[in-house]
């Protein structure tokens, strides 16, 4: 008999268990999404994915740490009726190149969250972008193999930032590099009361 992953049967895995585990299912993932995956979270802990549609993961393969270094390689499937080739663009569907972009942002959050990253993800930029092809309705698969070059741990500031570069691959061809891409976790930033008003219900500049 097949058991079904803890995300399914309605349990909650412990932090320390999170923090070991080097693959993620589509359902662990969605509940990390809806903050229903971690039973013993720290309560700075904030880190979250995008839920559906923005979410642009369906699976993490593998991933790996090795002191401020790391590896990550995780899964999309496309999907015919993907909501973005409804609208970008009429007679012309192709998946916005930007997504692709935030789908290695997502995951340099998560990476943070995992190797103990504590508060909520914010991205903070890339270095240079170059896409070489494109993804259409009827391919497959679109994989991620992300580089981390650094992570570091902030102690006095409550925060974490991660650097890593990437190649985007549709069924199994390169077609984005990106370098240097960057995210980070912070404390205090959370809008949880949302939509009423708070002292985090608007943004602009943030301080580093």
């Amino acid at each position: 008999m097949v058991e079904l992953p803890a995300a399914l049967r309605g349990e909650a895995v412990k932090y320390a268990q999170f923090m070991q585990k080097n693959s993620f299912t589509n359902e662990e993932l969605l509940a990390f999404s809806h903050a229903t995956l971690l039973e013993d979270a720290p309560p700075e802990f904030a880190a979250r994915l995008p839920t559906p549609p923005m979410l642009m993961l369906d699976r993490i393969l593998d991933i790996q740490r090795d002191g401020p270094r790391g590896r990550i390689v995780a899964e999309r499937d496309v999907r015919l009726d993907d909501w973005f080739f409804q609208c970008h663009f009429l007679g012309d569907p192709v998946q916005p190149g930007c997504l692709g972009v935030d789908g290695v942002w997502q995951l340099l959050g998560f990476f943070c969250a995992w190797a103990g990253g504590l508060g909520a993800g914010r991205a903070l930029g890339c270095g240079e972008v170059e896409f070489s092809g494109q993804i259409r309705p009827r391919d497959r698969c679109v994989r991620y193999e992300v580089t981390v070059r650094r992570y570091t741990e902030i102690e006095k500031a409550g925060a974490s930032m991660v650097i890593g570069d990437a190649t985007v691959l549709v069924d199994d061809s390169p077609i984005y590099n990106i370098q240097r891409a960057r995210v980070g976790t912070f404390q205090g930033i959370r809008y949880p009361d949302y939509p009423a008003p708070s002292p985090n219900s608007t943004g602009g500049r943030s301080e580093r």
